[in-house]
């Protein structure tokens, strides 16, 4: 009897496990140009934005700016495939997955050093916006990079903090022009969550004043 169960507990696990991480993944914010707009409809996401600032020191507006860039907060974002002879979907150029489209390798350093948890997945906003202010932490931390700076702190993102000690980005204007965009979406994202944060400081029913502030 023990034997039998143990496929049909597969099942079970298996099913929850699709459920939770893929068929019940959030749609896309309607408008992704208002950061209050966007915690309206996923309210959640700025518990998870403003636990990882406090965790990491990454501003919640930076860590939403880099995710609208990186995925247009879309859960499972991979690049698109190459084409083989002009038609034939091939392999994709890189590895980056989830809504921070993080790089395998990235995202297996950050698993070894918080903790390798079964859930733990890029398609998770939640662990997708620690892990960006993860990687910020160490590029303020080896690089000295501010944490009111999204422009160089996104160069680090994007080209690796070795790329960016060794200024790879000089030599590719699209990347330096992406950066900027970043920033200012950063900055036009904080002006806004400045007029509306105290709406999410206590929105579930168990946070009330001064508690939850």
């Amino acid at each position: 009897m023990k034997w039998y169960g143990l496929p049909v507990l597969g099942l079970i696990i298996g099913t929850w496990a699709t459920l939770r991480f893929s068929l019940l993944a959030p749609e896309p914010p309607v408008n992704p140009n208002d950061l209050c707009e966007i915690f309206r409809e996923h309210t959640v996401w700025y518990d998870y934005a403003k636990d990882s600032q406090e965790r990491w020191g990454t501003p919640i507006a930076t860590q939403m700016a880099f995710v609208y860039y990186e995925s247009s907060f879309r859960s499972h974002a991979r690049p698109p495939r190459t084409r083989l002879w002009g038609f034939i979907p091939w392999t994709r150029p890189t590895t980056a997955y989830g809504y921070a489209q993080a790089l395998d390798p990235a995202w297996g350093e950050y698993l070894a050093a918080n903790g390798d948890g079964l859930f733990t997945v890029r398609t998770d906003m939640e662990y997708a916006l620690d892990f960006v202010g993860w990687y910020n932490h160490l590029s303020h931390r080896q690089l000295g990079i501010p944490f009111h700076s999204p422009r160089l702190l996104y160069l680090a993102y994007h080209e690796g903090r070795g790329g960016y000690a060794r200024k790879t980005f000089a030599r590719k204007p699209s990347i330096t022009a992406l950066a900027s965009r970043v920033q200012s979406r950063a900055f036009r994202y904080d002006n806004q969550l400045k007029s509306c944060e105290k709406e999410f400081q206590c929105w579930r029913w168990y946070q009330f004043w001064p508690f939850c502030g």
